[in-house]
């Protein structure tokens, strides 16, 4: 009788591409040698890559390591650091502390809203002057390499959550810069200023953006959003923000 060992081998990677790969790497890569040979060669990786949109085509050869760009993309780690204040503002550079200055608050927050995802406890919040605070991410340091963001570019996505207090109007402008090796601007992305009317709803909303074909060079990601409220109410009545993210992805 025929067992899975009498397989062609190319039929063999074919069926273990479609694998997750915590399994590939802790189950099947025991199972014998000839597995083992299979799951550490790049044709198993780059068929994963291929059938969940990591890559365009078949042509892109240039990727060495098929295992280290799946497994890099596949995560999804978000780059930023503390981006729900569950560690105070480390990690954050404060740029602007105007007013009463930044302050971290549980959620909800007086005259706020729930957050959709039940993870996030904490957000951010402005006062009536200029705050602002940004973060700087090296794509190398984090297990980006240079040939892979010169020719393959993965996206960088963008996102951030924002919200007003029920009571108070307020502003919000979202700022992100792709940087190269010796910190000169290759991209910018800035929204547009956000104005949240007095007695809004106070929802949480998200704002993504997608850097996408930014050609070579980029090494460094420059995170910012700043804010704060209309009113110009002692305190801290100015926009929210909370789980903030720069992903590697598809």
């Amino acid at each position: 009788m025929a067992t899975i060992g009498d397989m062609h081998e190319d039929v063999l990677v074919e069926i273990l591409s479609y694998v997750p790969a915590r399994e590939l790497l802790m189950s099947c890569r025991v199972v014998c040698r000839m597995w083992k040979d299979l799951v550490d060669a790049i044709h198993v990786w780059k068929g994963k890559c291929i059938r969940e949109g990591y890559v365009k085509n078949n042509g892109e050869m240039y990727i060495k390591d098929w295992q280290k760009f799946y497994i890099l993309l596949s995560t999804k780690k978000n780059l930023l650091k503390n981006p729900c204040a569950e560690e105070g503002f480390n990690h954050w550079t404060i740029d602007y502390n105007g007013g009463d200055q930044w302050k971290i608050e549980a959620l909800p927050g007086a005259k706020g809203t729930a957050f959709p995802e039940n993870h996030v406890k904490n957000y951010f919040v402005t006062s009536y002057g200029l705050c602002q605070k940004s973060q700087f991410i090296d794509l190398v340091a984090n297990g980006l390499w240079e040939n892979l963001l010169d020719k393959y570019q993965p996206k960088i996505v963008v996102s951030d959550w924002y919200a007003a207090r029920k009571d108070c109007g307020c502003t919000y402008t979202l700022e992100v810069k792709l940087l190269s090796k010796n910190k000169t601007v290759i991209q910018t992305y800035k929204s547009k200023a956000i104005d949240i009317p007095q007695w809004s709803d106070a929802q949480w909303k998200q704002l993504i953006h997608v850097f996408e074909d930014y050609g070579p060079g980029v090494r460094f990601v420059w995170f910012s959003h700043h804010g704060q409220d209309t009113q110009y109410w002692a305190g801290w009545y100015g926009v929210r923000v909370t789980n903030s993210s720069v992903i590697i992805g598809p």
